[in-house]
């Protein structure tokens, strides 16, 4: 039974990867696209679809196709491992992805945002890639140090704060890449930094929850709330970041280039604290990585 859970988890994380890949390329197609305007200034547009649209919209269904097989694959992981799906790096990008993609999916409705799919999706499958490549392991017990109930609290606000906090970083990037070309095909600037404030609302909270639930969990485990570790710092870093984003965001008045700037530095953050920290670097953080 477990073996056939974890086979069905391993091939729905791979087919949603495919999925993902080929949205892309429909989202490619309609970034690409002319837009067909009405030439009447304030006419009602009645002409049907354009090719750029429909595209569009079979990048979006092609994502939400995408988003099912990849729930599906994180609950048949849980199963077949008989625990929370988060006890390694494999596992831990695996819902992170998912959250971001999820994150992107729950905006789209609510902005203009279709033109960022291609944007949205391109990290999400690259590290999706890499995951079932370099990350992968097998279904199987966590390791004593993280059988605790602090691995659903800890582990998994961290994993959705970091989804979360991909698409404000993915939005600040575009926004300065429209404000050094205003001709290229992206949302308006303002809706780019009105989504990256607005999601980092959102995610902010969640990982300051998960900084302060591993400090518990540290002194739980190993009688000290901090340590300097690699982990430890470098996710206080992304965190001192988010901070100061928000901040001059409410006190100074930051719009724009400025507060895009951090939201990046904050997303580079996360980025290495992802994959630099656990690949290349050692402390007790270090059952998530590849040893």
């Amino acid at each position: 039974m477990g073996f056939t859970v974890a086979t069905i988890s391993d091939w729905s994380f791979l087919t949603a990867t495919g999925v993902y890949l080929l949205a892309m390329v429909f989202a490619t197609v309609s970034l690409s696209s002319k837009s067909r305007r009405p030439a009447t200034v304030g006419a009602p547009n009645t002409r049907p679809s354009t090719p750029d649209d429909r595209a569009g919209g079979r990048a979006l269904a092609l994502t939400w196709l995408g988003f099912g097989l990849h729930v599906v694959a994180v609950v048949c992981r849980g199963i077949a491992a008989h625990r929370w799906p988060l006890g390694n790096l494999y596992e831990y990008v695996m819902v992170i992805t998912l959250v971001a993609v999820g994150a992107w999916l729950a905006t789209v409705n609510r902005f203009p945002l279709r033109h960022m799919a291609v944007w949205v999706l391109l990290p999400v499958a690259g590290l999706m890639v890499l995951n079932g490549k370099v990350f992968y392991a097998q279904a199987a017990p966590v390791p004593p140090a993280l059988q605790s109930y602090w691995l659903v609290i800890h582990v998994t606000t961290a994993a959705a704060a970091t989804g979360t906090l991909v698409v404000p970083g993915i939005a600040s990037v575009l926004y300065l890449v429209r404000s050094a070309r205003p001709r290229t095909k992206l949302p308006e600037s303002s809706t780019l930094d009105r989504l990256a404030y607005r999601a980092t609302v959102v995610g902010f909270p969640l990982f300051t929850f998960a900084v302060i639930c591993g400090a518990v969990w540290a002194e739980s485990a190993w009688g000290r709330f901090w340590g300097w570790d690699p982990k430890e710092v470098t996710s206080f870093v992304a965190w001192l970041i988010y901070a100061a984003y928000l901040h001059a965001r409410a006190t100074a008045g930051w719009r724009g280039t400025r507060a895009a700037v951090l939201n990046v530095l904050g997303l580079a953050a996360l980025t290495f604290n992802l994959l630099f920290i656990n690949l290349a670097t050692s402390g007790l953080h270090s059952y998530s990585g590849l040893s």
